[in-house]
């Protein structure tokens, strides 16, 4: 009987999102445990993502499965889990993007191993999304947002770059090698630090394992591409004053960053577990306060429609290679994987992600 109820209650919450339990669609589910209902409302998204992992629910399109519970926005209207009420109690408490836990996203995300991401990106090692406006395949995508980049801050021969979390040194090696520049790249993650420094061999590019607050120089230009959801909104002022004060003299500052309709002081439970410990994605409004009086902001593009179709691309690369990843990962991190790329193109399809590219200067473009 509390079963019956359980169903009837999450069949009515999906029915506003167009999505039948046992349907036939591409964005409907099916369910393979009864248990599956009062986990997923007694856990909220932590539930429905570790339900997914463990095998009791399937839907043959996940991404379309997220794209209508985003538009019909259920999570708005669904009683929090206690994961999500924990951590932003967590949030209200401490910094949990503090300096001395800097190095756990790493740790959690990018240190799972160079070959998965080797397998899933496109051959440069992009992590962020490409640009798919005159782009037919992921390669020329992410090309064309490497030279939309070099193009924006107006790279010369002989200038002195910083790339704010550098990745797999993806922008470096191409700023280094086309534009003739000289980078210093910065990453907390090992692994990308040492692939970046092997992939930058013999090229004016310096790799260093490094926090952002431990920066004490100054260069032509910055970069950030995807770093920024991990800085925190208790540190999103200090980190503009850090680039700000990096930034020599008319100098512009490129931010890409994954962004929310709102502001939130904390992050999806299910995220933060899984995927990106201690991230959180900022609303317009966060970063306008962190930059007043510190930047001009000169330009800024939402991307948010390329970002859904390069977390496709990256999904059928993933799932093309499986059977060359299948000896370091096994079928649970395969769902897990799934359900993160799936989840993420659906978000920003839904329009609940967005995807912000943003160039700032510190006294105005045509100051200097």
């Amino acid at each position: 009987m509390f079963t019956n109820s359980l169903r009837r209650h999450a069949e009515q919450l999906l029915a506003r999102a167009d999505i039948q339990i046992n349907g036939s669609r591409p964005w409907d589910i099916a369910v393979h445990r009864d248990e599956f209902y009062s986990r997923v409302l007694r856990n909220g998204s932590l539930g429905l993502g570790e339900s997914y992992m463990d095998g009791w629910w399937d839907s043959p399109a996940l991404d379309q499965f997220f794209d209508h519970v985003g538009r019909a926005q259920l999570e708005r209207g669904a009683l929090p889990g206690w994961g999500s009420v924990r951590l932003y109690i967590q949030s209200l408490l401490r910094n949990p993007q503090k300096k001395s836990r800097a190095f756990q996203v790493a740790e959690g995300h990018y240190d799972r191993g160079n070959l998965l991401f080797e397998k899933m990106l496109d051959r440069r090692m992009v992590y962020t999304s490409g640009y798919w406006e005159h782009a037919s395949n992921l390669e020329q995508a992410q090309e064309a947002k490497l030279e939309f980049v070099c193009r924006s801050v107006g790279l010369s021969p002989g200038m002195k770059v910083l790339d704010i979390g550098c990745g797999w040194g993806s922008f470096a090696k191409y700023a280094a090698e086309k534009y003739g520049v000289h980078v210093v790249g910065i990453t907390v993650s090992r692994e990308q630090a040492n692939l970046a420094t092997e992939r930058c061999a013999d090229l004016p590019v310096q790799i260093r394992l490094q926090d952002y607050r431990d920066l004490h120089e100054t260069f032509d230009c910055i970069i950030s591409l995807g770093m920024f959801e991990h800085v925190g909104y208790k540190n999103y002022r200090a980190y503009m004053e850090i680039v700000r004060r990096s930034l020599a003299g008319c100098g512009r500052f490129y931010l890409s960053t994954v962004g929310k309709n709102y502001s939130m002081r904390a992050t999806d439970p299910w995220i933060e577990k899984y995927i990106f410990p201690n991230s959180m994605t900022p609303s317009v409004k966060q970063i306008g306060a962190a930059t007043e009086g510190l930047f001009i902001m000169e330009d800024w593009h939402n991307w948010g429609s390329h970002y859904d179709r390069t977390l496709m691309a990256w999904y059928h690369n993933f799932a093309g290679n499986w059977d060359s990843l299948r000896a370091e990962y096994d079928e649970r991190f395969f769902r897990m994987w799934k359900f993160y790329l799936m989840a993420s193109a659906g978000w920003f399809r839904a329009r609940n992600l967005q995807l912000w590219q943003i160039l700032f200067s510190p006294f105005g473009a045509h100051a200097c």
